[in-house]
């Protein structure tokens, strides 16, 4: 004969054993290095026509602590609070496609150069139409890791053929 005793820790072993068995077959974690942050960036950039863009990391404060280095929110706020009200910021494009139009049909991640503290990633952004100058299809990430988290503390390019940068950008700003 069984006892309730007997009858309540079978259940509960049950219990257990199912949901130990669900943890194990979930996702995996994410992995937070600068070759998979930007995979996902730019598969979400690339999703449907690609014209959806990746202003989404840099739309708000939120976006922007979650993808860029404290150093680089903190000048972007310094620009941005510099603007005159009503001005366009010193940022009028978007940096992760290197477009006003995104046009993203695929892309290629490669790592540079990655140290315990820092790291250097370029990818190269096919659209669905070519763009004029190849070299305005790359764009280079400086990342570094705070807080145990890989951040990213600049973005470079180049808009026909002529070079940009993030930090840059916002730096000029400040000097007018």
């Amino acid at each position: 004969m069984i006892t309730r005793r007997a009858l309540i820790s079978t259940a509960i072993a049950g219990l257990m054993a199912g949901y130990i068995e669900r943890a194990a077959l979930a996702e995996p974690a994410v992995s937070n290095d600068p070759v998979t942050i930007l995979t996902a960036i730019y598969t979400r950039a690339a999703k449907g026509k690609g014209d959806g863009g990746a202003a989404f990391v840099i739309e708000n404060k939120a976006a922007k602590t979650k993808y860029l280095s404290k150093s680089l929110i903190a000048l972007w706020a310094k620009a941005d609070a510099h603007t005159p009200k009503g001005d366009v910021g010193p940022v009028d494009f978007d940096p992760v496609t290197n477009s006003q139009e995104p046009d993203v049909k695929s892309f290629k991640v490669t790592p540079d150069k990655i140290e315990a503290d820092k790291a250097a990633v370029a990818v190269t952004i096919t659209g669905h139409s070519p763009r004029k100058t190849p070299a305005d299809e790359v764009v280079r990430y400086d990342f570094v890791r705070e807080g145990g988290s890989w951040k990213i503390d600049n973005i470079k390019g180049s808009a026909d053929g002529e070079a940009w940068s993030i930090r840059g950008m916002l730096e000029e700003s400040l000097k007018d």
